[in-house]
């Protein structure tokens, strides 16, 4: 018989953050216990319940007891198992004890040859297990592997006994149907009894059945049991209050996740603040309620923020003045805050700001946040070059990129961190396209999220995460396996996201030049220098404590500063770094729909135009529907092994008096033809017209295979030969290699 299994562990509040995931491994982790020991049908349903103060899983068609198994168990051979009369000898009784089944007749044992010998086998039937012992050993092996972020210790109610939990435990339920399970968890006895509402449903609730504990949650206890239905709950009642308010709320996943794993019984009010702290940026009040108060920030019809809020309570009353009262009492100290750091940060602009980067530690082996941001600058400078940037506003928006990282509210909130740059930049009249490269300097951040929209910032953003990537390079800190403490390769992805979709023409080596070059051609001395001939405005005592902070000596006069060799980039780290850039790139390729051996065709080159690399792969892809493709991709892969074995490896010119056989100087006379047109093709950027007409050399080149020897004796002969092999190969591979596209 099989009904519905529910096992729930009612505790103090769980981490909001991590309820979700604890939920759906306790539930999880029973589920695959049970089945695994097979006592779960094959249309079982696993019904997760994740709430503030419980784990909680209902399993359907749940068997009370598994069914017996048929099994059959190898002894020993019959030579040693049975004596001359054919009684069970010393062995065979002690193997049968191991097995608990001393009191079997060996005549029950049957007898099956190996192929070598007769071979005794006991067979019979293994009772099944019953649904306790299966519990129990499910519901201690999913207790063990929750991924708990941080583990409590806490005492039983006897004093004497430890525990240790996410939270404390305080009541186990465990029922199958309407019967107890009675199994032990975390040093409680399962029963029937749990918590509701800790307000709104006071006192102990009896379960009276695995099936109706959901119902039974909401209707008695006041709280509903499944986090995907309080979410949804939430979600629908902001939508509501939002519409009254003729606006829409912000709400992100990750709130919304942690106002569910917050409440049992959701409840949405409306609440306000005063209209003058819209003067703030409308990042920092949003940051602000979400962080610091978990409330949904409102936007009007035009997308514009509105003094108004909304709050999830798990408190539903007819009267809820007080409840938003006292969070609008509450946001208020909150936002005065804000617009405090906001007033006190606009009264000293970015520029005075820089010098304070000194006491800034960006790496213990790399120095200051000054220093970086002159490494920052001297590359993005050449970046800006480079591309036709505006290279005065690269270097200035280069300059003032990290400055609000001295500011209050970045401090505060250090999400904000190039969103505060860009408007006390505006604040301070720096031209537009400085700000907005202060705040895009940092994209593209995540997968998906847009690249700097401006040349200036896209300079300043390629050299931020290129300083980065080299400087960690050159100091050993590179990724290892799951491990990228520094988000290096969201790093990489940043750069080579840029230059494809911003189609820059830009070399990687020279990009990873630019970056070394900036590390071992500054140091703290330049770093110092720098700003202070600039910063006009700093009075001459902070220009000395400032100098004596990052140690320059009296003897530099400041404008002419003396440089100091900082740390060398090797061609190892150089090297290192373009293969992790590659790798990079083949998985960002894959992603785009390109198949394994269109990539590594293309990147076997190590092409160093990554804007060009899709027009490379598109023409790879043209050429592969040609009748032709199949046999030149055999051909060229035929031609790099041939060279790969020779020691001349065909470095000598092609001398037309030594083509003998009338296959070679056929093809001798058609590549002479052909080459031409390729590369002309090649070097105006037409790659799929170039390897196009490549297609008419298969027949000189199938033909040349058929007819001609290439090692002779005759070395002159065999050179030459060589020779014509290797410019056939080098002009079909200028798009690709394509020996990588041949079948097999």
């Amino acid at each position: 018989m099989t009904t519905s299994l529910l096992v729930e562990l009612h505790t103090e509040e769980l981490p909001p953050k991590a309820l979700k995931t604890l939920s759906e491994a306790f539930a999880q982790g029973i589920a695959d216990g049970l089945r695994a020991r097979k006592f779960l049908a094959a249309d079982s349903e696993v019904i997760t319940f994740g709430a503030p103060r419980r784990l909680a899983v209902r399993i359907t068609h749940v068997a009370g007891r598994s069914a017996d198994e048929p099994f059959r168990q190898k002894l020993l051979p019959v030579a040693i198992g049975l004596d001359k009369l054919g009684n069970a000898t010393a062995a065979l009784l002690k193997k049968l004890a191991t097995l608990g089944r001393g009191e079997i007749d060996p005549g029950a044992l049957t007898r099956e040859s190996d192929g070598k010998q007769d071979v005794l086998f006991y067979e019979g039937t293994r009772p099944g297990e019953t649904l306790v012992g299966a519990l129990q050993a499910a519901l201690d092996e999913a207790l063990a592997k929750l991924p708990i972020p941080k583990v409590m210790s806490y005492q039983l109610a006897d004093g004497a006994t430890t525990v240790q939990f996410v939270r404390p435990a305080h009541r186990l339920v465990a029922l199958h149907g309407h019967g107890v399970v009675p199994v032990r968890a975390l040093g409680l006895e399962a029963g029937t009894k749990t918590f509701g509402h800790r307000f709104m449903a006071p006192g102990e609730l009896a379960i009276h059945s695995a099936a109706t504990y959901a119902e039974q949650m909401e209707r008695e206890g006041k709280m509903i049991p499944s986090f995907a239905e309080r979410r949804a709950r939430i979600e629908a009642l902001l939508a509501a209050a939002a519409a009254e308010l003729n606006a829409t709320p912000i709400a992100p996943d990750e709130l919304l996740d942690e106002v569910t794993a917050l409440t049992e019984w959701p409840v949405v009010y409306a609440s306000g603040f005063e209209e003058e702290f819209l003067a703030v940026p409308a990042e920092c009040l949003i940051l602000t309620m979400q962080q610091n108060q978990k409330y949904f920030a409102l936007r009007d019809r035009d997308g514009r923020l509105i003094n108004r809020f909304l709050l999830v309570s798990h408190l539903e009353t007819d009267d809820p003045s007080a409840i938003i009262d006292g969070n609008a009492r509450v946001v208020r100290a909150r936002l005065a805050d804000a617009k405090f750091f906001y007033d006190q940060d606009r009264k000293e602009p970015l520029e005075a700001r820089i010098p304070g980067l000194a006491n800034v530690v960006y790496h213990n082996k790399l120095g200051s946040q000054l220093e970086r941001v002159e490494r920052i600058v001297g590359i993005a400078v050449q970046i800006a070059k480079e591309i036709g940037a505006n290279p005065t506003h690269v270097e200035r928006a280069a300059r003032l990129a990290k400055a609000d990282l001295r500011t209050l509210m970045v401090g505060e909130f250090p999400e904000l961190q190039g969103i505060m740059g860009r408007y006390y930049a505006l604040h301070d009249g720096e031209a537009p396209d400085v700000a907005d490269a202060i705040e895009q300097h940092y994209r593209p951040r995540f997968a998906g999220d847009a690249p700097p929209a401006t040349p200036v910032a896209t300079c300043v953003a390629l050299a931020d995460k290129l300083e980065t990537l080299v400087g960690l390079f050159g100091i050993g800190e590179r990724p290892t396996g799951e491990k990228d403490p520094y988000a290096l390769r969201r790093h990489a992805l940043g750069v080579l996201r840029m230059l494809l979709e911003q189609r820059l023409p830009l070399e990687l080596s020279k990009c990873i030049d630019f970056a070394a070059g900036g590390h071992e051609s500054t140091g703290p001395q330049l770093a110092a220098a720098r700003i202070l001939s600039e910063q006009q405005t700093v009075k001459e005592a902070a220009k000395a404590e400032y100098a004596k902070k990052v140690g320059l000596s009296r003897g530099i006069v400041l404008g002419s500063p003396t440089l100091m060799v900082g740390r060398t980039i090797g061609l190892e780290v150089r090297t290192a770094l373009a293969e992790f850039f590659f790798e990079r790139l083949r998985g960002l390729l894959r992603e785009q729909g390109c198949t394994a051996n269109e990539v590594e065709s293309v990147l076997a080159l190590a092409p160093q135009r990554i804007d060009l690399v899709p027009q490379q792969l598109a023409a790879v892809r043209t050429f592969m529907q040609l009748p032709e493709a199949a046999s030149l991709a055999a051909a060229n892969k035929r031609i790099g092994n041939i060279l790969k074995k020779s020691a001349a490896g065909g470095t000598e010119s092609v001398d037309p008096a030594l083509l003998f056989e009338p296959a070679e100087r056929a093809l001798f006379e058609a590549y002479e033809q052909l080459a031409p047109v390729a590369e002309q093709h090649y070097a105006a950027g037409e790659y799929e017209a170039g390897l196009t007409a490549l297609a008419p050399l298969k027949a000189p080149v199938d033909a040349f295979f058929d007819d001609v020897m290439v090692n002779v004796e005759d070395e002159a002969l065999r050179n030459n030969r060589l020779a014509l092999l290797a410019r056939l190969r080098a002009t079909m591979n200028r798009v690709a290699d394509l020996s990588l596209l041949a079948a097999g």
